[in-house]
């Protein structure tokens, strides 16, 4: 198979990168020269938000049979990217976001729940969800829907994570003490380890497989509890995880989703939205996912081979809690 990459360098672009590598495909990795290319890849350096941004792919003679674009922004950068390419590649894969999805998706949402209104693939940078929703349609629009393969990916973890979740919880369970741990501790996840994301790309488009699909673990995968428990183990067990009420968390108004990164409170919208996604349809086309514990620790080790402190994407939020937050919520601020 011959691959091209819309980026690669980074998290989940890079994950794909090196899932083609490791089964032998020729990739061409199309990127900004910001970051090093993976082993083993062809590079072309061009920044698609630039005028002629694109002469490198443009001049290339190169035909694919799969094209991976993993862009989040002006939906337009999709579009002039794809319709370069419908001559020269077989089947285009975007990958998405469930946050394309209308809110507040029902517990329990398959692909076929309603969409975002107002999104274009000819738009600037609007919002997330508009912006993902606008690739989706430049993506069809310029491959159909019958070569062109839309994944909707969940809450992404693993080894290079550049938006710093995992990495902020690894960090706070290495320092250990007392951890503020919101419960309940059986609350059960949905996330994808980026590398299960790469392979199931791969395998996707070695299926011919078109439209849209739901990217994440199935419901019941992991916990919060068993995901954090991870956390201490991997980062040498010293931490102490003091479960505490959701109640409890949201009046001391700390913010689910972006302070205590991973975590947001039963029963609400936005865990309905986040982990509760019918991935049916993925799993039967080849889904597989790895063990919480295996990816806590192949990103703990990630992590501290570059120093402890991960990469941060410049247009994501900052994630995590303030110590003295943590501290007061805890109780174990008295006499400090």
């Amino acid at each position: 198979m011959r691959l091209l990459l819309l980026g690669g360098t980074e998290f989940a672009g890079r994950a794909v990168a090196e899932a083609a590598v490791g089964r032998g495909w020729e990739v061409t990795v199309f990127h900004r020269g910001r970051h090093e290319a993976p082993a083993g890849v062809r590079t072309l350096v061009g920044d698609r938000t630039a005028p002629d941004g694109l002469a490198a792919l443009d001049e290339d003679p190169g035909e694919w049979d799969v094209v991976v674009d993993t862009w989040s922004a002006a939906p337009r950068a999709v579009r002039d990217a794809a319709r370069l390419l419908r001559d020269r590649a077989g089947r285009f894969v975007y990958v998405s976001s469930c946050s394309v999805y209308a809110w507040a998706p029902p517990a329990g949402y398959s692909e076929e729940a309603p969409v975002v209104e107002g999104a274009s693939p000819d738009a600037d940078l609007t919002d997330y969800a508009r912006d993902k929703r606008g690739g989706e349609l430049a993506a069809v629009d310029a491959f159909g829907a019958d070569r062109s393969l839309l994944v909707r990916a969940g809450l992404i973890l693993g080894p290079y994570e550049n938006v710093g979740r995992l990495p902020w919880w690894l960090n706070r369970t290495a320092r250990g003490g007392p951890v503020l741990a919101p419960g309940p501790r059986e609350l059960p996840l949905q996330y994808v380890d980026v590398r299960d994301l790469a392979e199931w790309i791969l395998g996707a488009a070695e299926q011919g497989l078109s439209g849209p699909y739901n990217l994440v673990s199935p419901q019941g995968h992991t916990t919060t509890g068993e995901l954090l428990e991870a956390c201490v183990r991997a980062t040498g067990g010293t931490a102490e995880l003091r479960w505490t009420a959701p109640e409890v968390v949201l009046e001391a108004g700390i913010e689910p989703w972006t302070q205590l990164p991973v975590w947001v409170p039963p029963g609400s919208d936005l865990h309905d939205a986040l982990h509760s996604s019918d991935v049916s349809r993925a799993v039967a086309a080849g889904l597989r996912c790895r063990p919480v514990a295996e990816t806590v620790a192949d990103t703990w080790r990630w992590l501290t081979e570059i120093g402890g402190t991960a990469p941060q994407r410049p247009d994501r939020t900052l994630k995590g809690l303030d110590p003295e937050v943590e501290a007061k919520v805890l109780g174990t601020d008295r006499g400090v």
